[in-house]
């Protein structure tokens, strides 16, 4: 199984608008600097599917058919913005497995075009082709979820956006001994917890109660960016910060 970064950035992820702290003026001129709307490609075998939609040139990047399913944590503007272009185009119905949330984002419930939104349940496991799938419940301000996805006896969850991790997530994710956490990190250490968002203090407990082979943080903002410039190296072993376009591929049984 490969895991794929297509986006690692917050919604004010480097370079951000009017911001000339050094972290975004560094950003302007080096690409690798820069951050998109978080989202992610899991590859196994033939099967891909596609955590969140952040990206608006979806419907460029990726030809009809290139993933069976997309999988939504939640339906914030930064995660589904690029449905809005999607829906519109020709073809199969494109499944969209999501939290149940009445409201949805805007008008996509009301004019779905191509996508057929699926609301999934927390901790029903459910299958894409040889893919197991198995959502779990974060804290966020708006109905959110995670998903636990397994193939050939690699296991990775991708965790964002939330604060912390609700004890049965913990408690799930413990027995579950992913390969590969991929989890929220929008903030540095801050004195205070912060409400929708890890920072850097709350990801790396939540690491630790859950005890992956390894870990990536993603969903940054400028400010961790500068952080991490000066206190990266502090980071704890096998806990790495994600970048927009690494992949990384995990061994099968």
């Amino acid at each position: 199984m490969r895991l794929s970064f297509l986006g690692t950035g917050s919604t004010s992820a480097p370079p951000l608008y009017g911001c000339d702290c050094a972290i975004c003026v560094e950003a302007r001129g080096n690409s690798r600097m820069r951050r998109r709307p978080a989202s992610a490609l899991v590859e196994a075998g033939e099967t891909r599917l596609l955590i969140d939609a952040g990206l608006t040139d979806l419907a460029e990047r990726f030809a009809a058919g290139d993933f069976p399913a997309l999988l939504l944590t939640h339906f914030h503007p930064d995660h589904v913005q690029g449905l809005f272009h999607l829906r519109w185009g020709l073809g199969t119905r494109i499944p969209v497995h999501c939290p149940p949330d009445s409201e949805g984002c805007a008008d996509l419930y009301k004019n779905p075009g191509l996508l057929d939104f699926r609301p999934v349940r927390k901790f029903e496991a459910f299958r894409v082709g040889p893919v197991r799938v198995t959502p779990v419940p974060l804290i966020h301000s708006k109905a959110t979820l995670g998903y636990c996805i397994e193939s050939g006896g690699s296991r990775v969850a991708y965790l964002t956006d939330t604060a912390g991790l609700p004890p049965r997530t913990e408690a799930f994710l413990r027995d579950w001994q992913p390969s590969a956490l991929v989890i929220d990190c929008s903030h540095p250490p801050r004195p205070e917890p912060p409400k929708n968002h890890n920072d850097v203090s709350l990801a790396l407990e939540a690491i630790a109660a859950v005890r992956p082979q390894r870990a990536w943080l993603t969903h940054i903002g400028h400010e961790l960016d500068a952080w991490l410039k000066d206190n990266g190296h502090a980071l704890p072993p096998r806990v790495f910060i994600a970048r927009d376009g690494e992949s990384f591929e995990f061994l099968t049984e």
